[in-house]
């Protein structure tokens, strides 16, 4: 199928979640509230860790930390992002889609882009209620742009794993298992919570191969004053492929989901 009828068709999925959303604009506010306590009360209770020899990551923990929280927030929500999927396999709805000439690739690109909407949203909020507990950011709002393209591309790394595994699962327990299985380990490691110089060294190793961290890495550094540009362009390129190959994965996902039907 042409990338001219892809587009319309991925206009048209992209509208129908959004106004699924526009109904139950309370799903917002509940995906907000684990992360907002995690920040406020880890930025509280953790706040004196900057002056441990060797963590150089910022002077303000509750700096350091938000780009973190942003981070596990867009991971544990695109996490959940094939739940819509297994919905419309149980209503019927999938079957019918299938059987239409709706484009596979504009499925999973809907999706990522609805998950991507609720991102920037909830990291906007995020980003006020820091503010207000007193982060500043010396980045300015290049820094939050290029922490927001962070956040979205892992937001479409991880709803496009999240659809493909939906697809090949078919059961909302089993995909909500194989989620946690995965987006824990992922967040502890890296250095959403903690500087990985203070880490074991196996830490930081696998931190190096992380897309979550990647993510986070990405994000902070550009929310300093003077942002090294290449250690900040370095994750998101890996990101960027990432999300590609992923999609691609997930497109794929729905063949062997026709098969056994």
């Amino acid at each position: 199928m042409s990338a001219l009828t892809a587009i319309p068709h991925t206009a048209a999925l992209t509208a129908r979640q959004l106004r699924a959303f526009r109904r139950m604009p309370v799903f917002l506010a509940m995906n907000l509230v684990q992360p907002i306590i995690w920040l406020l009360l880890f930025g509280q209770l953790f706040k004196s860790v900057v002056e441990i020899p060797g963590f150089g990551g910022s002077s303000s923990y509750l700096v350091f930390l938000t780009p973190g929280i942003v981070m596990m927030m867009a991971l544990f929500g695109s996490a959940w992002a094939g739940t819509s999927y297994i919905q419309d396999m149980d209503r019927g709805v999938m079957d019918r889609f299938l059987a239409s000439p709706a484009s596979r690739g504009a499925m999973i690109v809907a999706t990522m882009l609805y998950q991507s909407v609720l991102t920037v949203l909830q990291t906007l909020v995020v980003l006020g209620v820091a503010w207000l507990a007193g982060a500043r950011f010396d980045g300015g709002w290049p820094g939050i742009a290029v922490l927001l393209l962070s956040a979205v591309l892992l937001t479409n790394v991880f709803a496009a794993f999240s659809n493909g595994m939906a697809l090949l699962a078919k059961a909302q327990t089993a995909l909500i298992a194989i989620s946690q299985v995965i987006a824990f380990p992922l967040m502890f490691l890296s250095s959403a919570i903690m500087d990985t110089a203070l880490s074991p060294a196996w830490v930081r190793e696998v931190a190096r191969f992380n897309p979550f961290e990647w993510a986070v890495a990405a994000g902070r550094g550009a929310l300093q004053a003077a942002p090294d540009w290449g250690a900040v362009w370095g994750p998101l390129g890996l990101l960027a492929a990432l999300a590609v190959v992923m999609t691609w994965l997930a497109a794929r996902a729905f063949r062997i989901y026709q098969r056994a039907l």
